[in-house]
């Protein structure tokens, strides 16, 4: 199976990399036992904007396969402004690699935050579900000139 690889940038923590993929506010709905934001709902913000980025590069619908590395940095609290940023880490020939970022901007502050981040696969679907070649990449992946 031929892939192609697209090297990220090191993230330095200082600023958001990637495309912005989806921006929302954490709410006291939102919350563990703690009074924290509850991770799942922060990994659910994650994969709702990679799958909008992947379906964006593959064209097509995309489900997530695999999520790895997942970083959990810093708490999110009710109030935070969260942006999901994403980076496109590897294509095959159905599925792809991005590295998603989730940054806040608390209240009364400016500097935004990195509390989450990792690697999420998805893969490319036709309407019957079943996988199929990424269509912005199959051409260049089918005949290995990328």
């Amino acid at each position: 199976m031929t892939e192609t690889h697209i090297d990220a940038p090191p993230n330095t923590e200082t600023e958001p990399r990637g495309d912005l993929c989806i921006r929302t506010l954490a709410m006291p709905a939102d919350t563990n036992a703690n009074g924290d934001i509850f991770g799942g709902w922060l990994l659910s913000q994650m994969d709702i904007g990679g799958g909008v980025f992947a379906s964006k590069i593959a064209k097509s619908r995309t489900v997530t396969v695999a999520i790895e590395a997942m970083n959990f940095r810093k708490a999110v609290y009710v109030g935070d402004l969260v942006s999901v940023y994403a980076n496109l880490v590897r294509v095959g020939r159905t599925s792809m690699t991005v590295h998603l970022e989730a940054w806040v901007v608390r209240r009364k502050e400016l500097q935004s935050i990195l509390v989450t981040d990792g690697n999420f696969t998805y893969v490319s679907i036709d309407d019957n579900g079943r996988p199929q070649p990424v269509k912005a990449f199959s051409s260049e992946v089918e005949t290995g000139s990328r």
